[in-house]
């Protein structure tokens, strides 16, 4: 029978000792955020979470428990890359939780438990910015003093990111997981502006056209080409080349290498005769082509006087004034949606002066200009394709959008509209999950570099690497 005269385990002993307990804490713990997860969607069956949701986070002194460094099997090199698994044991105050941390989320929807920490919920441990998933909640450890239980210590691993959204309002933990996942960027048109150029003028004997007698084949770098010189006096033509699987050609009966048309950077001026069309290096062979003058008006050359912004395809060229025979030209674009310049593809004829170019306006003008600043992890839609993703971070100088959990293929041209914000862009570039820089984001992920050294070495597209079929 205990003794009746010394009060063990009394209400104020286990006061004491929990008092003292949330001091130790306090003065040798570590301020962490706790991060109680929403289930949003279960498997009926065996209740897998499928989605699920962080959108709190709640200060929490936290002692840390491991004494030489993180535990578990730190970053270890697999078949599957590289992974970091580490642990961390953090013991917090039983009573701080219960009336600081669980009247915050017992209200909280589809929070499932909120008396006590539970596995799956996150801890963000700020000295070293990561994310911890808690494993396994000991309640018992120590085990009874003075009949109570005064803190709980939790067994973490470090989260490995699957889709989760991740919004809690937190800027230091908000941005430590802004870069976790599967990222794919969109480019967007920002301000589209209209391309404007002016044409050259030559009286008589510019090249009218060039056209292709032979497609050659086997060439792996764009060809020059050669015109023979124009009289004294004249200027002589300068042309390029297209060839086909190259420069945004499409091939020829399933073949590339082959020069499919030639383009006039300068149609020349003052020929009496049709110039020789010399088609020469490239690294193929057997090209040729011929072209024909006009005598009369026609256009020379033309100059992109302001390459405009926002175009997603090259856009169409047009010619006005009084010819004969309409002159025609072709435009290219940089990575950047700007014109950067028109070749001659047909010089036209019976012009009295330079026509006047003009540039078709960008396809985004006709959809309305970007407006807006998208917001982090608001829901957007491409309204064409109907495809959803989550944003990850907004770049409003560069038109930059990078994305994750992303629900299907966006598509350029399509404007792009937030949920929350009302931010409505138009897409210039898609990159897509499949292209580099769009793979899993992760402070220690190599996996390209890796495979990249190792194709040096074993080329996998063969049906057998290892020897002969």
């Amino acid at each position: 029978m205990l003794n009746p005269f010394f009060l063990n385990g009394s209400t104020g002993e286990q006061g004491l000792l929990q008092s003292l307990n949330n001091e130790a804490l306090m003065m040798y713990g570590v301020e962490c955020y706790y991060m109680p997860r929403q289930y949003i969607t279960e498997k009926t069956v065996i209740r897998e979470v499928i989605e699920s949701e962080f959108n709190n986070a709640y200060p929490l002194e936290a002692y840390v428990d491991n004494y030489e460094g993180y535990g578990g099997q730190g970053t270890i090199l697999s078949k599957f890359g590289i992974e970091d698994r580490d642990d961390l044991t953090l013991i917090i105050s039983k009573e701080r939780f219960e009336n600081y941390i669980t009247p915050l989320i017992a209200n909280l929807p589809n929070s499932e438990l909120s008396t006590r920490p539970k596995e799956g919920d996150l801890i963000f441990f700020p000295l070293g910015d990561r994310l911890f998933e808690i494993k396994f909640v000991e309640h018992e450890n120590p085990f009874y003093q003075l009949k109570d239980r005064y803190v709980y210590e939790l067994k973490c691993e470090l989260f490995r990111y699957g889709d989760e959204v991740i919004d809690t309002g937190v800027s230091e933990v908000d941005e430590t997981i802004q870069q976790l996942g599967y990222i794919a960027t969109l480019t967007m048109v920002g301000t589209a502006t209209t391309a404007t150029a002016t044409a050259g003028y030559c009286a008589s004997g510019s090249v009218h056209s060039v056209t292709i007698t032979n497609m050659g084949s086997g060439y792996t770098s764009q060809p020059q080409i050669g015109f023979s010189s124009a009289p004294d006096g004249g200027v002589t033509a300068v042309g390029v080349a297209s060839v086909t699987g190259l420069y945004g050609e499409c091939s020829v009966d399933g073949v590339g290498g082959k020069v499919a048309a030639i383009n006039l950077i300068n149609a020349g001026c003052g020929y009496t005769v049709a110039p020789w069309v010399t088609i020469y290096e490239g690294g193929g062979m057997g090209a040729g082509a011929t072209a024909g003058i006009v005598t009369t008006g026609a256009v020379q050359f033309i100059t992109v006087t302001d390459g405009g912004a926002g175009y997603s395809t090259a856009p169409s060229v047009t010619f006005t004034g009084s010819s004969d025979i309409d002159a025609i030209g072709i435009s290219t674009i940089s990575s950047a949606g700007i014109v950067t310049a028109i070749y001659v593809v047909n010089s036209g004829a019976g012009y009295t002066q330079a026509p006047t170019v003009t540039i078709a306006a960008p396809r985004a003008s006709g959809a309305g200009l970007g407006t807006g600043y998208y917001l982090f992890n608001e829901i957007v839609t491409g309204q064409t394709s109907g495809t959803t993703a989550r944003v990850k971070e907004w770049n409003n100088d560069t038109s930059k959008l990078e994305i994750s959990i992303i629900d299907g293929d966006f598509l350029a041209g399509e404007q792009v509209v937030g949920a929350d914000s009302g931010a409505k862009h138009v897409i210039f570039t898609v990159e897509t999950l499949n292209e580099p820089g769009s793979d899993l984001v992760d402070g220690f992920a190599d996996n390209d570099v890796i495979q990249d050294e190792a194709i040096e070495i074993l080329d996998f597209s063969e049906s057998n690497p290892f020897g002969d079929p």
